[in-house]
């Protein structure tokens, strides 16, 4: 072109150290008429004077450098943390005040952790009585993200299941665990058992079921666990019961209550636990009549024969009692006035046969040739 001509013979002249080269470019750049239209304009002077930086294109400017934006952020979507509501995720107490608790989980901005979801105990002092910064913990999220792509944190729901947990395995266990009545209705009673909300039917109470119950601790047995249902179904009966098993020996002698008269026997109260008095234990005579001998309401003494612990049944019986055959027949209070006597007579008894059935078993062995029983070998 002709500035580009002009530029060459610019520096041509300056380079040959040309005192002219303004004028031999005027000269070059003017019309033919001569006229001033071909004068340098003060930009031409200084291009002249200090030249241009030449823009070179070379091969690998029309070649792809680095990588788009799109291709940014496809890179950055492989790296970011996905979650989703139930997850279980570790973080770490990253901020602790008044404004909020805040927890880094990896996710593109930190996650906010409620006071109501601090534990499923009620928390009076707020985050800081329970959290410290720095804390790693284990969260479950329990909402999708914002607008600012936050999420929400809970540690309640973690311990609830934990809770579970423990219940399911302390009901496999048959294990006895305390509850304290929080509320009390028609139906029966409620109460906690490992902060669970749990429901102690009217039928499997061994008391009166009244305000005076409220605050009052009891031991209790599981008769459900449902967790899907969030139900939990308790007996204090079968506590009690397993209790007082656990006091009964058998040999023992024990008063009761008659609560309810068969044909086959008569059901004493033994302190909450309902024992059997079969007819065949009632006298060494025949009986013919269980309700001629014991009334509905009677306080019997019996002796226990035999307790089953894991049933919660016991045997009960007032013919070991008897003074003479027949005794419950003929005056049965007779029999419960002489009962710890006649119990210890018949302890003694029972000694001194199992001493003469040891000392026979003795004279057995002794008898025996061990020689010859060796030489059958």
């Amino acid at each position: 072109t002709a500035c580009g001509e002009m530029f060459v013979s610019e520096t041509r002249g300056a380079d040959d150290g040309g005192d002219d080269v303004s004028g031999g470019l005027v000269k070059g750049g003017a019309g033919e008429d001569g006229s001033e239209s071909g004068k340098m304009s003060k930009f031409d002077k200084m291009r002249a004077k200090f030249g241009t930086r030449e823009i070179v294109k070379s091969s690998e400017s029309s070649e792809q450098v680095g990588f788009s934006y799109e291709e940014f952020e496809s890179g950055l979507q492989k790296y970011e943390k996905r979650t989703a509501l139930g997850d279980h995720v570790i973080g770490t107490v990253v901020l602790l005040d008044k404004s909020g608790t805040f927890v880094d989980i990896g996710a593109k901005s930190s996650a906010s952790l409620p006071d109501s979801e601090l534990s499923i105990c009620e928390v009076l002092g707020g985050a800081a009585s329970v959290l410290e910064l720095g804390d790693q913990r284990e969260f479950e999220i329990i909402s999708s993200e914002d607008a600012s792509g936050m999420l929400k944190l809970s540690l309640r729901r973690i311990e609830i299941k934990l809770c579970w947990e423990r219940v399911a395995l302390l009901q496999a266990e048959d294990a006895t665990v305390f509850g304290t009545i929080d509320s009390v209705n028609r139906g029966g009673a409620m109460c906690k058992v490992e902060n669970l909300r749990s429901f102690i039917p009217g039928s499997h109470m061994s008391m009166a079921i009244n305000d005076e119950l409220i605050g009052t601790t009891l031991p209790l047995k599981f008769l459900e666990v449902d967790q899907e249902k969030g139900r939990i179904v308790l007996s204090h009966r079968r506590a009690a019961m397993q209790s007082q098993m656990n006091k009964v020996e058998a040999g023992q002698v024990v008063l009761g209550i008659a609560r309810g008269i068969k044909p086959y026997g008569i059901f004493i109260d033994v302190n909450g636990l309902m024992g059997l008095l079969h007819i065949s234990q009632i006298s060494h005579d025949r009986v013919e009549d269980p309700a001629a001998v014991v009334k509905s309401g009677d306080e019997v003494k019996c002796m226990v024969i035999s307790a089953d612990r894991e049933k919660g049944r016991i045997s009960l019986s007032t013919k070991t009692l008897e003074p003479e055959p027949g005794d419950m027949l003929k005056d049965a209070q007779k029999v419960f006035d002489s009962a710890d006597e006649m119990a210890a007579r018949y302890h003694k008894r029972l000694e001194e046969e199992r001493k003469a059935a040891a000392e026979v078993a003795d004279d057995i062995v002794s008898s025996l040739d061990i020689s010859a029983l060796e030489d059958l070998e």
